[in-house]
Formats: C-alpha cells, sequence, structure tokens
C-alpha cells in the first residue's frame, strides 16, 4: 500500500510538471508577440524554447512508457505545436546544388568582426575568394573594416563588387549591380546601425536591408568580471554576476526591439521588393525576430536544410542571423558556410526574382 501510495504521488507531480511544461511553452511560443519592454518574462521564455522542447518530448516518452495516453496527449499536442518554431532551426532534405546553375540573384550576409583586426590583408581576401566562389551578388558584411594594415580592403573588393556604400561605423554593402539609392538608419546611444541599398537588377529596382542590431551584453559583462578578478583578485559572486548578467540582457533585449521597430517602419515605406539581412542578435520566434519578418518570408524555412546556426561564440551554436525576403521573390536554395574567420557563420540565399508568385 505504501509503494503504491508513492507511485500516485510520483506520477501526480510530474502530471503538474507537464501542465507547467505545457503552459511554459506555449506562453514561450507567443512571447515574441509583445515587446520586451514590461514583458520581460514572457520574452525570456522565447530563449528557453529549445530546453522546454526536450522537456516535452521526455515527458510525452514517460507517459508512453507508463501507457498514460490520455496524459501523453499534453506533451503530444504541445510538440505539435512547436512545429513551425522548430522549423526555423532545422529543415529536412539536402541541399540542392543543382539550382546553384540555374539565373538567380545570391544574396550572402556575414559578421565579419572587423576581419580579426589582422594587418596583413590575408582574412579579408580569403573571404572575397569564398564570396567569388558562391558567385555572390550582393553582399551584406556587419563589423567591416576597410583597413588591414596599410591596405584598403575596397581597392580589391571592387574588383568583383564594382558598387561598394558604406553606412554608419561598420557596415557595408557591395554589389555587382549598380546602386540607384542608399540610406543609413543610425539607432540612438549605440554604435550598431542599419543601412539598405536599392540595386538596379535588369529591369527592376529592389531594396537590401543590412542591420546590425544590438549585442545581448554578456560576452562583454563576463569579459568585465573576468577583467576585474585578475586585477584585485576577488572573485565576482555569483548572484552578483547574474544579476549583472540578466540586466545587460534585458537591457540589449529592449534596445533591439526599439531597433527593429525603427526598421519595421522603414520597410513599410518601400515601394520597391525588399530583401533584409543582418546580424540581428536574437532568435527565432523573438520580438525582434517577428517584428523584422513581418509579412516576409525566412529563407531558410523556405529553401533551407539541415540544422541551422551562425553563431559559435563560446558554447552557443544559435541562429541570429538571417535573410529574409518579400514574397514576390521565390527561394532556390539558403545556406551556410563554416568559415572560421568570425565568430558568426556566412550565410547565403539564392532568390529567383524574374518570376513573382501569383495565386492560383
Amino acid at each position: 500500500m505504501g509503494k503504491l501510495a508513492v507511485q500516485k504521488y510520483f506520477s501526480f507531480m510530474i502530471l503538474i510538471i507537464t501542465a507547467l511544461m505545457m503552459i511554459f511553452t506555449f506562453v514561450g511560443l507567443f512571447g515574441g508577440n509583445v515587446n520586451p519592454a514590461g514583458n520581460t518574462a514572457r520574452s525570456l521564455l522565447v530563449y528557453a524554447l529549445p530546453a522546454l522542447i526536450i522537456g516535452n518530448a521526455v515527458l510525452l516518452l514517460y507517459w508512453l512508457i507508463m501507457r498514460r495516453w490520455h496524459w501523453a496527449l499534453m506533451p503530444f499536442i504541445t510538440l505539435l505545436c512547436c512545429i513551425p518554431y522548430i522549423g526555423t532551426l532545422y529543415q529536412f532534405g539536402e541541399s540542392d546544388e543543382a539550382v546553384e546553375k540555374q539565373p538567380g540573384l545570391k544574396i550572402a550576409s556575414y559578421n565579419v568582426a572587423l576581419f580579426g583586426r589582422e594587418a596583413s590583408g590575408f582574412m579579408a581576401q580569403d573571404i572575397l575568394s569564398e564570396m567569388k566562389k558562391q558567385k555572390v551578388d550582393i553582399c551584406c558584411f556587419q563589423e567591416y573594416s576597410d583597413h588591414s594594415g596599410d591596405k584598403k580592403n575596397s581597392d580589391s573588393y571592387k574588383e568583383y563588387f564594382p558598387y561598394m556604400i558604406m553606412g554608419q561605423n561598420d557596415m557595408v554593402i557591395y554589389s555587382r549591380y549598380p546602386v540607384v539609392r542608399s540610406k543609413n538608419i543610425p539607432f540612438e546611444m549605440t554604435n550598431n546601425s542599419a543601412m539598405w541599398v536599392e540595386v538596379k537588377v535588369e529591369d527592376q529596382v529592389i531594396r537590401v536591408y543590412n542591420a546590425h542590431l544590438e549585442t545581448t551584453g554578456i560576452n562583454g559583462t563576463m569579459h568585465r568580471a573576468a577583467k576585474t578578478q585578475v586585477k584585485t583578485g576577488v572573485e565576482m559572486e555569483s548572484n552578483r554576476l547574474l544579476r549583472a548578467l540578466y540586466g545587460n540582457y534585458t537591457i540589449g533585449m529592449m534596445a533591439r526591439a526599439g531597433q527593429a521597430n525603427v526598421l519595421a517602419m522603414d520597410m513599410r515605406e518601400s515601394e520597391v521588393p525588399i530583401i533584409v539581412c543582418g546580424d540581428f542578435n536574437d532568435v527565432p520566434y523573438s520580438y525582434v525576430y517577428n517584428t523584422m519578418l513581418g509579412d516576409k518570408v525566412d529563407g531558410f524555412k523556405e529553401c533551407g536544410s539541415g540544422y541551422m546556426y551562425t553563431f559559435r561564440g563560446g558554447k552557443k551554436n544559435v541562429r541570429i542571423d538571417y535573410i529574409f525576403h518579400d514574397k514576390v521573390f521565390k527561394g532556390m536554395n539558403y545556406y551556410k558556410k563554416e568559415l572560421t574567420y568570425s565568430d558568426h557563420y556566412p550565410i547565403f540565399m539564392k532568390l529567383d526574382i524574374s518570376k513573382p508568385k501569383t495565386e492560383e
């Protein structure tokens, strides 16, 4: 009798955990629909979605083993609702290399981390070689530096990309097509910024955005904590460090939300089709992701394959770099290259811009 009571108590506790996991997962799935300002806890659950999905999968397995089919429905339904989110990180199938031989517009986005600040120019030239190899037509760089020692990177880049538009601070767009208009979009109280160019591709004009939104602040906080420890010999208390990390992260999250709102307003004013590239420093389904995406298409969900992550700093493999496009275009291929010149990977997308999609 005592053993049965313990078993019932344990199952009851697992049921409570199942219900809470379901609630937290649904809050996380819709957490990106509200501005983080004033909704911090709800917004933060978006970042826990991968762990919540794993938790729901474990609970589903548990209830199936216990043959409690009715309780298994809770994590099962939750996981079904997570399929669109999972699609932003993983797509079945393999990249179709045949499309690379077909006509289209090739876009690349890459946070080059100032080319490692190396003076020889080798890194910048190697990245240029990769862009040539991938037959890129328009390349958006974040954290770009035009100087490698006494050389200007643009001097060699312009041999392949005849058109170059510098943005504010460390932003640049290189193009093989003529640029007819451009605009810089600075953000208040930060070095981050965005820009766009309008390029003439055959008989149409396309606007291409390059955005670098506010960083998370985690790496900077950890660096300052380590620096303080070296200088003073005193290790920062764990709770103090956690408070600093939480504070910086939430401030960065709210700053990115404001920057995304600025860009969304600018996009709505465009009279030509747009493509949006950049380092958003935020994960899929976040407020920033949803705001930047709007009614556009996430290129990876449309024509990517495999597991997509673009940031490899530390032990984190997360997707924070994106290419979105208007629905008048059709995605042909989307992929990343695992270059090791930065803590980001470059992403590439080929678009069919010749035949707008029409409703049947």
